[in-house]
């Protein structure tokens, strides 16, 4: 925590430390674990805390940003990139449409469920453009998105998905869909117990969720201090641990819990050229430099192997991939895997 709060004096870190929010998940008191982060990828003016909750240990930007906030920075940073001409959004269409995504995937870890094949009917949270949905569609399922972006959804609906705008609280009835996928989304949740609530609503008994967000507890958070990627302060609301995820989940009336972790290069490219390279309220152009992105993950795969599985055996990766059951079964138990 000293490097993390390095930049500042000590009767600010007194005052700071003084400090005290609410617990999103259980109410209790939070204290602060790291101030001042900076936006490191629009270049977002202003700086954001992170607290730690006393009694489950979640971890949450504080204050939360409000819904209207959050609409407007969405709305003005989140860049989409359906139909980006540059180079980065071209190379990028070219990697999912080739198919090699899912050698990489299988060698790199597969944060985004792609290379899983089955049936039945999957709802995708934050479809986006609907890159997600034809891969899932081909592996099998019938697959419908949900995307808050307009103009996303637009590109998904021309690709011939069925995408629905909206809230998913209000947008399907109970009981309808075999799997939801929920890839890199629940950490965005200011509520992330309704969220999870309106999921177990929509699957069919014995139905699955499909859930991957960073990890809390990651050995590059502790490498890179406040150039770690995945802070992503401030649309990043709320950071799980293995234990924070499992608990909600069980509480939440999910079962047969199997979570591993994985480290993909790409995580660990940005966070490297974050560190070099961002800088207050600038965006960090390099992370869409798809030369300088491809090479470091390279070096990531090729060079460090042994440090990125170590952390993800240890428990320390930078991802945590999850998926439980939607009903309470007599004789299961909760798996937490490190494979």
């Amino acid at each position: 925590m000293g490097e993390l709060l390095q930049d500042v004096n000590e009767s600010e870190l007194l005052k700071l430390s003084a400090r005290k929010g609410s617990c999103l998940l259980c109410g209790a008191v939070a204290h602060l674990t790291i101030s001042r982060l900076m936006d490191t990828r629009f270049g977002i003016p202003g700086s954001y805390n992170v607290t730690r909750c006393s009694r489950c240990g979640l971890e949450q930007i504080d204050p939360p940003p409000s819904h209207e906030e959050l609409k407007h920075l969405y709305e003005s940073y989140y860049n989409f990139g359906g139909r980006e001409k540059k180079l980065y959004g071209r190379v990028r269409k070219w990697f999912f449409r080739s198919g090699a995504h899912r050698l990489w995937a299988a060698i790199d870890g597969d944060i985004c469920f792609y290379t899983r094949t089955g049936s039945g009917r999957l709802l995708d949270l934050g479809c986006n453009e609907g890159r997600g949905l034809r891969i899932y569609s081909d592996n099998g399922y019938e697959v419908e998105g949900l995307e808050l972006n307009e103009e996303a959804a637009a590109v998904a609906r021309e690709g011939g998905f069925a995408v629905h705008t909206g809230l998913l609280e209000t947008l399907h009835p109970s009981a309808l869909f075999d799997v939801v996928v929920l890839s890199n989304v629940l950490e965005h949740s200011l509520n992330p117990i309704q969220m999870l609530r309106d999921v177990r609503r929509v699957l069919r008994p014995g139905g699955q969720v499909w859930i991957s967000c960073p990890n809390s507890r990651s050995g590059f958070r502790s490498l890179f201090g406040r150039y770690w990627i995945n802070w992503h302060a401030p649309f990043h609301i709320v950071h799980f641990s293995r234990d924070t995820l499992a608990k909600l989940l069980r509480e939440e009336g999910f079962t047969g819990i199997k979570l591993r972790e994985v480290t993909p290069s790409l995580w660990v490219a940005s966070s490297i050229i974050v560190r070099l390279f961002a800088s207050k309220g600038k965006p960090t152009r390099q992370l869409r430099n798809p030369f300088l992105l491809f090479g470091l993950m390279l070096v990531a795969r090729l060079f460090l192997c042994p440090v990125l599985y170590l952390c993800n055996r240890s428990g320390r990766g930078d991802c945590l991939v999850v998926s439980a059951t939607s009903e309470l079964l007599v004789g299961t138990t909760t798996e937490l895997s490190a494979n």
